[in-house]
């Protein structure tokens, strides 16, 4: 539809940004934290992009005073950020590591003094090494009550101040990229296994929330998925088949399950012909239920777009991770679909089409599946982003990306979602996971690159600026012409 006006951003709108421990903290070693699977995983040769890795990333562990100060002077109304379970479990499941907890109550007393709301994600990837080498991480029972007892250590120690809690970073891709594709750890290509792992972590997650309402009575809390929501390529049957059954699979298998404690039924029947369903035991669906959450976290950069896929179709492709625009293989499933470029987007240097209205179709589909408020937990673009003399970065491409997607936003609480809150990727530039530190996603550029740290100067781009003037106006200024 098409509103002759819109609503406002609503009162208490959380104007916010984000970051994830490993791709930030650096500090791999320091003051009692054990390794992560990441520590480890990017030490193997070929891994990631220049075989680049988080030991010291953009030092925030060291600096914390000096991007907090950052955020105060954007006006940031929240902060969203990971905490690394092995700062605070170095072996996973034995001692509690006090220096790792105080690193954690400092920069929430630091937020909150800085009137910075603090949304807190639970785990963002950074697995301990102790307990992929113990039982296999995710794809043991095990981790369910090792887990319980990691969330129930921060919830005690932190429920006090933090209201926002996000459970599971992403489900959704360190299951499939681990378990599947094989390119994130553990780096194990096997759908029944994968299948097994993403269940242990949906009853991880469900026991999590459930103690969260014992411990943190008053707060929030949800996980926050990868949504990429499903168009079929064109108008044909068969087309709109493969995006329904894209859509089953991709979203509704995860979201499902957060919002009700139960698999959808097609894609359970599916993966039983398969032979690689979940093991589903007596009481997990009970659990499941005992673990809906207050909202639904979505961390959202595009839609997927998709045809029809024979038997002997497509099957995996490789991902860009080096920016060189072009290079993203099709993908799919055969006999379920195949993505395909969307004639009609344009794309980033990483080949991820930009799509503000999908950003709303998500929100309303989300709304009219789960009747559950929304937290856009991430939404930013990665680029290629210069520093130029004078300390200046120009990235007007980054303003007009998310200029679009909050008005994308407006429109859909205007549609009637209830949008809690909106935070950018990132904060500050930081480690892209597989591909290195080129493509950067920050208000604040980091002076490093691959080969040479440098300083590791923080220094504020066009985007900065911009993005204070929106919190400042809430949102009004979305619509000033340049030089108002």
């Amino acid at each position: 539809m098409i509103h002759s006006q819109l609503q406002p951003f609503p009162d208490g709108f959380l104007w916010g940004s984000a970051s994830a421990a490993y791709q930030i903290e650096g500090a791999w070693d320091q003051d009692g934290k054990g390794p992560s699977v990441w520590d480890i995983y990017t030490k193997q040769e070929g891994t990631t992009y220049k075989n680049t890795n988080g030991d010291i990333a953009v030092d925030h562990y060291n600096r914390v005073e000096e991007d907090v100060q950052l955020m105060k002077e954007m006006g940031l109304k929240a902060y969203r950020f990971s905490i690394s379970w092995p700062r605070i479990f170095p072996e996973g499941n034995k001692e509690v590591n006090e220096e790792g907890l105080a690193f954690y109550d400092r920069l929430i007393d630091m937020l909150i003094d800085a009137g910075i709301e603090p949304v807190v994600t639970v785990y963002h990837w950074d697995l301990p090494q102790a307990l992929m080498d113990e039982y296999g991480g995710w794809e043991s029972r095990k981790i369910i009550d090792d887990f319980d007892r990691y969330s129930r250590t921060l919830f005690s120690r932190f429920g006090d101040r933090v209201k926002y809690w996000v459970t599971l970073n992403e489900q959704n891709i360190f299951i499939g990229l681990g378990y599947e594709k094989g390119i994130h750890p553990p780096g194990v290509k096997d759908a029944k296994r994968k299948n097994e792992a993403n269940h242990n972590a949906f009853l991880a997650n469900a026991k999590a929330i459930a103690s969260f309402r014992e411990l943190v009575p008053d707060g929030k809390v949800g996980p926050s998925f990868a949504y990429g929501p499903v168009y079929p390529v064109d108008c044909k049957p068969e087309n709109i088949l493969a995006a329904e059954n894209a859509e089953e699979l991709n979203n509704h298998w995860y979201m499902d399950v957060y919002a009700k404690g139960v698999y959808p039924q097609t894609m359970m029947n599916y993966l039983k012909e398969q032979g690689t369903a979940p093991t589903v035991l007596e009481g997990d669906t009970e659990l499941l239920k005992k673990g809906t959450p207050d909202f639904m976290g979505v961390n959202y950069y595009q839609t997927t777009t998709v045809a029809a896929n024979p038997l002997d179709g497509v099957g995996e492709g490789k991902m860009n991770t080096t920016g060189k625009k072009g290079t993203t293989q099709e993908s799919g499933i055969p006999g379920l679909f195949k993505e395909v470029r969307n004639p009609s987007l344009e794309a980033t240097n990483w080949d991820w089409e930009i799509d503000p209205q999908g950003l709303r179709i998500g929100l309303r589909r989300i709304k009219n599946r789960y009747e559950l408020p929304v937290l856009i937990s991430e939404n930013g673009l990665g680029e290629f982003d210069k520093l130029e003399n004078g300390d200046t970065v120009n990235d007007p491409y980054r303003i007009d990306y998310l200029s679009a997607h909050l008005k994308a936003i407006q429109e859909a609480l205007t549609d009637g979602v209830d949008v809690i809150g909106y935070c950018t990727w990132s904060f500050t530039d930081l480690l892209s996971w597989l591909n290195g530190y080129q493509k950067r996603y920050g208000f604040v550029y980091i002076d490093r690159d691959e080969e040479e740290v440098r300083e590791l100067r923080r220094i504020k781009k066009q985007s900065f600026f911009w993005y204070q003037e929106v919190i400042r106006t809430h949102g009004a200024s979305l619509y000033s012409k340049a030089g108002e």
